[in-house]
């Protein structure tokens, strides 16, 4: 599983391949947010930041922290319906690592949590990745229907960057509630030869799993509580664009969100895409938004958002290593 396969052998190994991938992302977004600014003018984005009104950044935050507790919520769920016995204390330090390896290349560094999950109960990664899976699945659910709700009205030529995606998960989703379909294509990959034959038969163990997280009670309750959750960060992009004298409606402000985090899903933390949407869509369709203050709000929405989410996962890497000792 790349680097997170390696099995690390202790925090201080988990730490120094963070911060290798936090040196990179700082790097790609500093480059990029200089550019943007030499490009749009330096001038008028420090004006805009000086013009700021900073008591809208407040519940910006808070609605961040939202997003992370709800999400946190569902990750604890999930696990618990693969009755896997473990402290909400503990398992909320495991749920913030991840937190800091959206940065690491492909966020294969998120194979952390079930990596830890192992270390901490014995519970084979097999049996708890599902739940990985699953949880990023609704969060891309449901970001996917939140951009839906107005892609046709603000960027119809864009429309298949969402309506493409939700096809292919309702495809996907559909597969998986066929068990006899599901183990007709798993079945003849797991005579494969080699390593072929073995992610077969690894995905085979793992379907059982699967199917308890996409059941459909669980995987609706998900889908609403990842929409609630992604919902409060896209209230707070509005409240960041009101704070430099925007006016804009909680329409087009969650469609810019949740489009730009689609965009931007491919790449790690969805440094470069998600903050070019977030730099270039706004400035024609938010009135009153001069382009400095576009680039202004961009950064500070990632600041509370993405990089928050950073700086909370290298507080819970410090207890990483304490709650592997406990599985001694």
């Amino acid at each position: 599983m790349s680097d997170v396969a390696a099995e690390p052998t202790s925090a201080k190994d988990l730490v120094a391949r963070f911060r290798r991938w936090l040196a990179w992302g700082i790097a790609v977004a500093a480059l990029l947010y200089v550019a943007f600014s030499v490009w749009i003018g330096i001038d008028s984005v420090r004006d805009a930041l000086v013009r700021f009104s900073w008591l809208y950044y407040v519940p910006a935050i808070v609605l961040t922290l939202l997003n992370y507790a709800l999400r946190f919520w569902k990750w604890h769920y999930l696990i618990r319906r693969l009755d896997v016995q473990i402290s909400a204390k503990d398992n909320a330090v495991i749920f913030g690592s991840g937190l800091a390896m959206v940065l690491s290349p492909g966020k294969v560094g998120e194979l952390l949590k079930p990596y830890l999950l192992s270390e901490r109960t014995g519970v084979p990664m097999t049996q708890t990745i599902p739940a990985l899976v699953t949880e990023r699945l609704t969060d891309g659910i449901a970001v996917l229907v939140l951009a839906a709700i107005s892609v046709s009205t603000y960027a119809g030529d864009k429309a298949q960057y969402v309506f493409v995606p939700i096809a292919l998960t309702a495809a996907g989703l559909a597969v998986l509630s066929s068990e006899s379909l599901s183990y007709r294509i798993l079945g003849p990959m797991t005579r494969l030869p080699g390593v072929l034959g073995k992610i077969g038969n690894t995905l085979s163990g793992m379907y059982a799993a699967m199917r308890v997280c996409v059941a459909p009670v669980p995987l609706i309750l998900t889908v609403v509580v990842s929409i609630i959750a992604w919902g409060g960060e896209c209230i707070g992009y509005w409240l960041v664009l009101k704070g430099f004298g925007a006016t804009p409606t909680l329409g087009v402000s969650t469609f810019l969100y949740a489009f730009a985090t689609v965009t931007g899903g491919a790449s790690p933390g969805g440094l470069g895409v998600a903050d070019g949407v977030l730099v270039e869509l706004p400035k024609t369709l938010v009135a009153g938004l001069d382009p400095g203050s576009a680039l202004a709000s961009a950064l500070l929405i990632r600041l509370a958002t993405l990089w928050l989410g950073v700086v909370i996962g290298a507080v819970a890497l410090v207890g990483v290593g304490d709650v592997r000792r406990k599985s001694g």
